[in-house]
């Protein structure tokens, strides 16, 4: 199942164009069927990835990836810089998908990507954080771009269930499509599949890994009236709680009309009485 969902994804996205911010349309490459036997992303949803891994950050500094969460959840997307198609497809959905929320990465929540090729640098690291920063255009450099040697990339991936390949046939890495929204204190919370993540998905994903601890009243009734679905990685409208917002407010509404006739009715009694 694994290796039929990564090579669907790769021969419907493949021959798109990146974009605003790709670099161009790749020609098709099917992969090696038995390296796609090995890949794809099993959902670990409540357990706590190791923070103490080392990564470098766009300028070469070493820092650990806990240094990304202290008090906001955290969005966490695999992916490598040279990636000749699925990487540049997923990171220009979450682009858009960013774009329309109030909530700002660096502020309200925190935003990495990490590189799983070890032999990416920083440089690399740098010029995708430009661009990426530009086009989200919160002037706060608040998307950050990692690399890692194999150990910690190896140990990262493997926590969250992302499993890739690398193919010598083709020199490159075949790999899933997803991101993974993680709480501040390195829990799995959710994962969202594709290469299309829609801003409410991204926002509900948030506000639960936060603990509500972000956004507002409103956010909080409309989380409410959503739901999670590990099978698709999306939300849907959760109709069961519709229902019971339904009948509450019908039960208030009752009860609302109760107190006004029987307030009017000792009224007319006592008008009648005098």
């Amino acid at each position: 199942m694994r290796g039929l969902f990564v090579f669907v994804c790769l021969m419907v996205f493949c021959n798109n164009s990146y974009g605003q911010y790709g670099q161009g349309t790749p020609s098709i490459v099917t992969p090696n069927p038995t390296v796609l036997d090995s890949v794809g992303i099993d959902q670990k949803m409540g357990d706590t990835i190791p923070l103490d891994l080392m990564f470098q950050d766009e300028s070469g500094k070493t820092i650990p990836l806990g240094a990304f969460f202290k008090d906001k959840p955290v969005i966490l997307v695999p992916a490598y810089y040279e990636c000749p198609m699925l990487c540049t497809q997923v990171l220009n959905g979450l682009l858009m998908g960013l774009r329309p929320l109030s909530l700002t990465a660096g502020v309200d929540f925190e935003l990495v990507t990490f590189s799983i090729d070890p032999n990416e640098g920083a440089e690399l690291a740098a010029a995708k954080k430009i661009v990426y920063n530009e086009g989200y255009g919160r002037n706060n450099d608040g998307w950050r771009f990692l690399t890692g040697d194999f150990q910690s990339i190896k140990k990262l991936t493997d926590a969250i269930g992302y499993h890739f390949a690398h193919d010598p046939e083709t020199d490159e890495y075949i790999h899933a499509s997803g991101i993974m929204i993680v709480t501040p204190q390195g829990k799995l919370a959710r994962y969202l599949f594709g290469v299309e993540f829609a801003p409410r998905d991204i926002k509900l994903g948030l506000l639960e890994a936060s603990e509500e601890k972000i956004g507002t009243p409103i956010d909080t009734i409309f989380l409410y009236c959503f739901q999670y679905n590990p099978l698709t990685g999306k939300y849907s409208l959760a109709i069961y709680r519709l229902v019971r917002i339904a009948g509450g407010l019908t039960v208030l509404g009752l009860i609302a009309m109760i107190i006004v006739f029987g307030r009017k009715y000792k009224q007319r009694v006592l008008h009648q009485s005098v």
